[in-house]
C-alpha cells in the first residue's frame, strides 16, 4: 500500500495570510506535487489543524481544494480545528457515539483507525476515557489484524519543552491500553510541524513539518513557541506485510539534479561550497 501523511495545513481565509506566507497557496502546491508524482497513491491522510481558526468558510476553502486531489484522502482534526464547524462542512465525517470525529478504515494494509485528541479551549490535547472505549472496542474487533492509528497531538515527550507542555494530557492512560495489542503497527501524528521519527511503547511513530509554517528545533525555551520557514514536507509511505517506510519529501525544493557519475555534471548551480 502507498500512504501519503500531510499534516497542519492551517488554513485561513482566501487570500489571507499566516506568519506572512500564504497557507492555500502552500497547500495547494502540495497537493499539486502529489497529483504529479503519487497520483498512484491509495489514501492521503491529513493529520489535523487542518485550519488556523475553525472558521466554516475556510473549512468550505479545504473542501474546494481538496477536490483538485486525484488521491482519496481522510481527514483528522486538531487543536485549532473546531469539530461543529468541521462537521458543518464534512457532513459525512466519522463521528463515535459521543460526537468525537473517530473512525476505522479497512485497507489492504490493515485497519486504519482516526482518533480525535481535541480537547476544547487548550492547545494541549486528551484522550479520555470515552475515547479510550471506542478505541479498545476497534482494537478488540480488530483480532490480529495490523493497525495503524493517525493522531494529532502526539503521546510522546519530544524533548521540546514548548511542545511537550501543550501535548497529550492522557499519554500514560493510553500508553496501558495499546500496551495490550501487539499488532499495532505505526502512529501517524501531526502537532509538532518538525520532522520526527522513533517509538513509543515499542510502537513506531511519525511526525512531519507542517505545509505552512514550522517550529524551531529548541530544546531550551519552556514559554515561547518559535518558528522558522523550514521547507514543508509530506510522507510518502510503503506500507508491506513486514515492513514500514516512509520518506520525507521537501515537495518545494527546486535544487536540480545531477549525475553522480559525472564529475562535472554539478558545475555551476551547486550552491554549497566545494572548496
Amino acid at each position: 500500500m502507498k500512504l501519503l501523511h500531510i499534516t497542519d495545513v492551517h488554513l485561513v481565509i482566501s487570500g489571507q495570510k499566516l506568519c506572512g506566507l500564504d497557507p492555500e497557496k502552500r497547500f495547494m502546491a502540495c497537493l499539486q506535487d502529489i497529483n504529479t508524482h503519487h497520483s498512484d497513491a491509495d489514501l492521503c491522510v491529513i493529520t489535523g489543524d487542518l485550519t488556523d481558526q475553525g472558521e466554516i468558510t475556510v473549512y468550505r476553502l479545504l473542501q474546494q481544494c481538496l477536490v483538485e486531489l486525484s488521491v482519496p484522502y481522510r481527514l483528522v482534526i486538531g487543536n485549532h480545528d473546531l469539530r461543529a464547524n468541521y462537521l458543518e462542512v464534512f457532513d459525512d465525517a466519522g463521528v463515535d457515539s459521543n460526537g468525537f470525529i473517530q473512525s476505522s478504515m479497512e485497507t489492504n494494509a490493515g485497519m486504519f483507525l482516526f482518533l480525535d485528541t481535541k480537547q476544547d479551549g487548550t492547545h494541549e490535547g486528551a484522550y479520555c476515557g470515552l475515547r479510550r472505549s471506542w478505541l479498545e472496542k476497534q482494537l478488540i474487533e480488530a483480532g490480529d489484524t495490523p493497525v495503524y492509528l493517525f493522531m494529532h497531538h502526539p503521546p510522546f515527550q519530544t524533548g521540546l519543552p514548548c511542545l511537550d507542555r501543550i501535548g497529550l494530557r492522557d499519554a500514560e492512560k493510553l500508553s496501558e491500553l495499546v500496551k495490550q495489542y501487539s499488532n499495532i503497527q505505526h502512529i501517524f501524528c501531526g502537532h509538532l510541524h518538525r520532522p520526527i521519527a522513533g517509538s513509543w511503547v515499542n510502537i513506531p511513530i511519525t511526525a512531519l513539518r507542517g505545509t505552512n509554517h514550522q517550529v524551531s528545533l529548541d530544546f531550551q525555551s519552556f514559554d515561547h513557541l518559535y518558528g522558522n520557514f523550514e521547507p514543508p514536507i509530506y510522507g510518502v509511505a510503503f506500507i508491506e506485510d513486514e515492513s514500514v517506510v516512509i520518506h520525507f519529501h521537501d515537495y518545494q525544493d527546486s535544487s536540480k539534479l545531477f549525475d553522480m557519475g559525472d564529475p562535472t555534471a554539478f558545475e555551476g548551480f551547486c550552491a554549497m561550497d566545494k572548496s
